[in-house]
């Protein structure tokens, strides 16, 4: 069961968001979206949304730092185990807070606002589901880590990271995984039927970042040429269109 679930599922997950976003990519770009729905309701949306977005980019972030940045290369930099336990935990808890109050008035809105529950899918409900489970599950995670700091099983750069690397080695620890507690072995199954879900979900869209933004020319934005309409005011010299028209 061990090699099944942290030496299988993996490459499962993996190839599912690959192969699903390459996918997706090439028979679904008109789907690849989130399907906004600000049209129908906008105030809970500007709460909501922001809450969740950067609250989530945070987690993320924290989790590629915890996985990928060996316990060695902080010790190198005299930081002690308990240093970033804390600075992880305390940054960690401020996200979750933050994404669960922003999924929380998500799904609020969802579930109250007609035109939007209209829109919602089976497959929406089923992506909100895991990715609530996924939130909480790390939550729990962060909150135990708080309360028992000198627990053994919240070093998880001595289990879960050595494996989390160990799968693009194609050599999966799996001796670490299994060595790690109960509540982190429930966090990264959900977490990885989250990304086995990804690239057939709205969540795709986290992976079209706006980047032509930095290089698109300017959008130049003329008025309406009003000295032809009839009884219309002349525009005054200072406001006179600049290179849009000959002078006479």
């Amino acid at each position: 069961m061990g090699v099944f679930l942290w030496g299988v599922i993996p490459y499962i997950a993996l190839l599912s968001v690959i192969g699903g976003t390459i996918w997706r990519y090439k028979y679904d770009q008109f789907g690849w979206t989130t399907r906004s729905s600000e049209l129908y309701e906008s105030k809970l949306l500007r709460i909501g949304s922001p809450l969740f977005h950067y609250g989530i980019l945070v987690v993320v972030i924290g989790h590629v730092m915890g996985l990928l940045i060996r316990e060695s290369w902080t010790e190198f930099f005299h930081i002690t185990e308990t240093q970033y336990h804390w600075v992880a935990a305390v940054g960690g808890l401020i996200a979750a807070v933050a994404t669960i109050a922003g999924v929380a008035i998500l799904i609020y809105r969802r579930r109250t606002v007609g035109p939007v529950f209209a829109a919602t899918t089976r497959n929406d409900k089923l992506m909100y589901l895991v990715l609530v489970a996924a939130i909480i599950a790390g939550t729990y995670i962060t909150i135990v880590g708080m309360i028992h700091p000198h627990d053994p099983g919240v070093n998880y750069r001595e289990t879960v990271s050595p494996w989390f690397r160990s799968i693009f080695l194609l050599q999966p620890d799996i001796t670490a995984m299994e060595a790690a507690p109960t509540r982190f072995h429930v966090h990264v199954l959900i977490g990885m039927a989250l990304f086995i879900l990804v690239p057939f979900t709205r969540l795709i869209h986290m992976f079209t970042a706006p980047l032509h933004y930095l290089f698109r020319p300017y959008i130049v934005y003329r008025s309406r040429d009003v000295s032809r309409v009839p009884g219309a005011q002349p525009v005054p010299s200072a406001w006179a269109p600049i290179g849009t028209k000959d002078r006479k």
